[in-house]
Formats: structure tokens, sequence, C-alpha cells
């Protein structure tokens, strides 16, 4: 009897040790300890939009009630609310609670200026990202490094969880490639949080003329790249819950293309479809304008026929079955892409766009991906905060 209380007194103690190492997952923004006492007596700008937030506080209603002096806020795409259309322009104008001029870092204006910088001692940028190339929040962050390395300004990151952090996946983009929708040679899904990957831009000399950023990363605590995470805040209008996410590296390829992925339904990045019947999709859905989400969608007012993707299991590789399959079935091929210069930004070079209409299959498709993302994953390595 005695032998077995030592025992169960044992377990006890290891369970309350393994309990203790268990950090709760707070992002960076949360971590106020690590950066507050950074921003004292210093004017500050700050990059954010409706991801920003301290528990259920937006970060700049926090820093102002902290009493910290925020001359500028910098808008990305979408705005500072979050409520823009994907493409939208973002217009300068005031935070309605506090006044603050807002910056818009999306449409012609998407590198802050000299002039927009000037009397800045520090700049924050505090921005939920996807892990996607094409999700523009990472090209405003490089032109906001790049912009800070340029006039001398410090840059902290509040890093947050990447949703789509457990892979890497898709093509490597190819210099003469780079655009807004990718800027830098990282694949598709690139396995990296913004501060990692903020870290990379950095250490690879990415910026314009290889300057370098003062960079400070305020890491995320209890999370890792295998941690499943829940955005408690939609990042975009169109990107709603957890399978649009993990669906949204697959399906951002049809969107120069005649076929819908949602966008005018409330599962945008869930279904895919076209007007046009074939035997095998028999889901329907109507695209029409929903404000605040889409205006004037794809195939407005008329019913597609499709499939309905909204109980997928969770992807650990891009699937471009979907795509082979839609482009291989549409009777009118030499229509399927709406857009190809768009489509070879999206994928980061024009063989992609060329191999799918060869009839090239997925796996071969793939392979060709290879070399450059082992490449790539080498370099990856270097970069990880977060195991």
């Amino acid at each position: 009897m005695q032998q077995l209380k030592l025992l169960l007194i044992f377990i006890g103690i290891l369970f309350a040790f393994s309990c203790s190492d268990a950090q709760e997952l707070k992002v960076g923004a949360e971590r106020t300890n690590l950066y507050f006492p950074l921003l004292k007596n210093k004017t500050i700008a700050v990059v954010v939009n409706q991801t920003s937030k301290i528990n259920q506080t937006h970060l700049v209603d926090s820093l102002v009630n902290q009493g910290v002096n925020i001359k500028t806020i910098f808008a990305p795409e979408h705005g500072f609310r979050g409520d823009a259309d994907a493409g939208e322009t973002v217009l300068d104008n005031k935070d309605s609670k506090t006044r603050l001029p807002i910056v818009s870092l999306y449409g012609k204006n998407k590198k802050p200026t000299p002039q927009q910088l000037k009397n800045i001692d520090l700049v924050i940028y505090d921005i939920q990202d996807v892990g996607v190339r094409f999700y523009t929040y990472i090209s405003t962050m490089h032109y906001v490094m790049e912009a800070c390395a340029e006039n001398n300004i410090p840059l902290i990151i509040l890093d947050r969880p990447n949703p789509n952090g457990h892979y890497v996946d898709g093509p490597v983009l190819q210099k003469e490639y780079s655009s807004f929708v990718g800027l830098d040679p990282i694949p598709v899904v690139y396995g990296l949080t913004a501060g990692e990957l903020a870290k990379m831009i950095n250490g690879e000399g990415w910026l314009k003329d290889s300057i370098q950023c003062q960079l400070n990363v305020i890491p995320v605590s209890g999370w890792t790249h295998n941690s499943i995470y829940t955005l408690p805040i939609k990042p975009s209008p169109n990107l709603p819950n957890a399978t649009a996410i993990n669906l949204y590296p697959s399906l951002c390829f049809f969107e120069p293309t005649t076929i819908s992925i949602g966008r005018g339904t409330l599962s945008p990045f869930q279904v895919i479809g076209s007007p046009i019947k074939t035997p095998n999709n028999s889901f329907t859905f109507t695209p029409g304008s929903i404000p605040g989400m889409s205006k004037h969608p794809k195939h407005e007012n008329k019913q597609c026929y499709g499939i309905n993707l909204q109980q997928s299991q969770r992807l650990d590789s891009i699937n471009i079955e979907y795509l082979i399959t839609y482009y291989q079935t549409y009777p009118q091929k030499d229509k399927f892409f709406t857009n190809s210069h768009f489509f070879d930004l999206l994928a980061g070079n024009n063989e992609l766009r060329h191999q799918i209409m060869s009839g090239v299959s997925s796996k071969k498709i793939r392979d060709s991906w290879q070399k450059d993302l082992n490449k790539y994953l080498f370099i990856r390595k270097q970069y990880l905060i977060y195991p």
C-alpha cells in the first residue's frame, strides 16, 4: 500500500510538471511586457486591421489607453476595419473612435512614403495572416520593412500563428513574376509566420538593394507549426472560417478563370462551380452581391452547378486536382482562363497554366515543384522561431 501511495504521488508530480511546461497560447500582441517598455516616449505608426486585437480590444485602443503616442494608422487591403472587398481601393480617412489618421497601403500607395513616416520613431506591424503567398498582407509587410529600412526606423512585428503553417507546398515564385500578389521567391504555401517570414526577407537580402530592416519580432507563446489554430476573427471578408482558410491556397487559382469559388455566397472558398451543368455537378449555388463581402461577383444571379467542399478534411498539401478536373471537363477550353497573366502571377510562373492546358498529371506537376521546394525548405530552417 505504501508503495502504491508513493507511485501515485510520483505520477502526480510528473503530471504537475507536464502541465506547468505547457504554455498558454498568447499572440505577440498579448505579450505586452515584451514590447510596451519599447514604446515609452516614442511616436508610433501602426500597420493594423480588424484582426489586431489584444484579447477583445483592438491594439490601437489598447495603446491609446496606455498613453502611447500613435501618430498614424496604416491600413492594408480590406481596410482598417476589414470591410472592403478584395481588390477594392482603400481610401485614406480617419478612425471614427480615436480620430487618428488612416493611411491606405492598398491602391496606388503600397509603401509608406518618407513624408508619411516623418517624425515616426517606431512602426508596429500586427496583422493576422493565413500563410499563403498571394494573400497581400505579406506584400504590405515587405514594403513596410523596406520603408523602415530606408528611413532608419525600427519595426516591431507582433507575431501571430499561421493557420496553414503545418505544411509547405506549391511552385516557388520566379523573379520575373513578382507582383503585389507575390513579391518574394517563396512557395504558394510557405510554412512561416509573419515574423519568421520577415526574418527570412531580411536575412536573404530580398529588400531593395539588400538593405536591412531593424527588426524585432515579439513571438507567439504556446504554439508550434503543427498546432491547429482557429482564427478568432475573419482575416478578410471572404475567408469566414477555418475550412475556407485551409482551401484558399487550392481554390484561389480559380479566380482568373470562368469558374466561381463561391464569392457572392455565404460559403466563399468552399464551393466550386459554373453555370454549365455537367452530370457529376448536382450541387447548386447562386452568387449575388453581398455588401462587405462581394460586389457584383462572377456569375452574379446565375445558378452555378458544382461541388460543395464545406465538409472537407483539413488539407496538408495544395489540391490541384480541382483545377485539372474543371479544365478538362470545361467544354470551351479557350475561354476557361479569363486572365492568363493574373493566373501566372498567382502561380509565380507560366508553367503551371501550360501544364494544365497540356493535360500534365497532378503527380508530374507536383514533381516539377520539388527541386525548388527542397532549396526553399533548406533556407526556411534558418529562420524558424517555432518548432
